[in-house]
């Protein structure tokens, strides 16, 4: 079925929502919507559940064709014994896109389950019904208030970033991981077993959408390998695409076809493909939010040197392993830095050679320091290891704002690595460090290995984007 993206608008940027078969105690879709700034009905035909419905302030009708307007989603949370009626229901009132929470389908490897998908199926192509799903958390989009079965922190939600999650319980933890990493969600989808709108669709849709400036994906597998992969080579030129795929194993592959029915890829070919198409490989949901974090804060990173400055020197060769081993180089600063480190740097206690060691009362000059390391032709990108237990004071908002100008001026990508034991108290002052520098875009890990990864593989994602800008 060609995918109509008017439809898929209408449905992540819906006027009026309806859900089918909601039920209590929770009522867990209709609270969903709490935050829905357009019309919000319930279809319900239990007069039990009714009444808990209309607690809440929705209208329910006992037919989807009783809605007094045009809808723009729908939300299927009913038993699937009942899903060929609903999607007669929908077709009829010639409603744009149906999220289908409902499980059961083809996922199960039973004949009841894969006869009532291949139903849906077809109906929905006869008729251009945009499904979501089955099996999945639907759409997300915090900006209209459409939302999904997660629970969220406290904050604003709306960011740039697009997130598109075969698995539901994964695109929950996408969102949860990318508010604790300080950055958020434009627009999310789960599509679960993908019957009619697959990866690619969306991956598509998210490509066109200005507001999305990177995305992050998870899938088992896909459907049209090669039109997945035409279709992302097209979108990766224009913004960074960053995957998580499940099944890289074998026992993966068969836990994969049990949960969404998804053909299993060897590997090493999706690996391949990955690459030559521009998208960035990640291997858990921390990862791919270390990337995706860093290609949204860092300017663009043209080289692999790295001075790297803060710590002590015992610390100073694990940095220089770390940041070696991710691919990356920390080379020997030039003449004329050592010159300008010659007038004021003590080196009893500490060293500037990269990495600059500053275990001692060079600290207070750090602001000096950066200035220093921003003119250097052998570096490329800077790196700051600090305390989080540091996070305010003269000192702290000095170093804030050199690194806020270098950001600003765009010549090196710049980043803070927090140094944490992650006691109770430390690991509250490190939250509210890493907000501190974040907000001024300059990106903040809690780990050497984990900013030097996202360091290396942004270096990738511009070496390729560069080769085909330039081809």
């Amino acid at each position: 079925m060609k995918v109509d993206f008017a439809k898929l608008e209408r449905a992540f940027n819906p006027k009026c929502i309806a859900v089918i078969g909601d039920k209590g105690p929770n009522f867990q879709w209709s609270k969903s919507q709490s935050d829905f700034k357009g019309s919000l009905y319930s279809v319900q035909i239990d007069p039990k559940e009714i009444e808990g419905i209309v607690a809440l302030g929705v209208t329910n009708y006992t037919s989807l064709m009783d809605i007094p307007e045009p809808v723009d989603l729908a939300i299927v949370a009913v038993p699937r014994e009942i899903t060929p009626r609903i999607i007669e229901d929908l077709i009829r009132k010639d409603v744009a896109a149906a999220h289908f929470y409902t499980a059961g389908f083809s996922e199960t490897h039973t004949e009841e389950g894969i006869k009532l998908e291949r139903l849906l199926v077809e109906r929905a192509e006869q008729a251009n019904l945009h499904l979501i799903g089955p099996n999945c958390m639907g759409v997300r989009n915090p900006r209209a208030g459409v939302g999904q079965l997660v629970k969220e922190q406290s904050g604003p939600f709306a960011g740039s970033l697009g997130f598109i999650s075969q698995s539901g319980m994964n695109a929950g933890a996408l969102i949860r991981e990318a508010q604790q990493q300080g950055v958020n969600t434009h627009k999310s989808v789960s599509f679960g077993n993908g019957v009619i709108l697959d990866s690619t669709d969306y991956l598509e849709y998210f490509g066109q959408d200005t507001e999305i400036t990177g995305i992050g994906m998870y899938v088992d597998g896909v459907r049209d390998g090669r039109r997945f992969l035409r279709v992302l080579r097209e979108v990766s030129a224009r913004k960074p695409v960053v995957i998580w795929k499940g099944g890289r194993t074998h026992d993966g592959q068969r836990a994969a076809a049990s949960h969404t029915d998804s053909m299993a890829v060897p590997q090493e070919i999706w690996e391949a493909g990955l690459r030559q198409c521009g998208a960035i490989n990640a291997y858990s949901v921390e990862e791919l939010m270390d990337i995706l974090k860093g290609l949204q804060y860092f300017s663009p990173v043209h080289g692999d040197g790295v001075a790297i400055t803060g710590g002590s020197g015992g610390q100073s060769i694990v940095v220089a392993d770390v940041f070696s081993e991710a691919g990356l180089r920390v080379p020997e600063l030039t003449r004329e830095s050592f010159d300008e480190f010659g007038k004021f740097f003590t080196l009893i206690g500490g060293a500037f050679s990269n990495p600059i060691d500053t275990a001692n009362e060079n600290r207070s000059q750090m602001t000096r320091i950066l200035e220093i390391l921003e003119k250097d032709a052998n570096i490329d990108n800077m790196v700051l290891i600090q305390g989080a237990r540091a996070g305010s004071g003269p000192q702290f908002e000095a170093v804030l704002k050199s690194l806020t100008d270098i950001r600003k001026r765009g010549a090196k990508p710049v980043m803070v690595v927090l140094s944490v034991s992650f006691s109770p108290e430390e690991a509250e002052q490190a939250g509210d460090t890493i907000q501190k520098f974040q907000e001024e875009g300059i990106a903040t890990f809690l780990s050497l290995e984990r900013g030097a990864r996202a360091l290396r593989k942004a270096l990738d994602y511009y070496n390729w984007k560069n080769g085909v800008t330039s081809s």
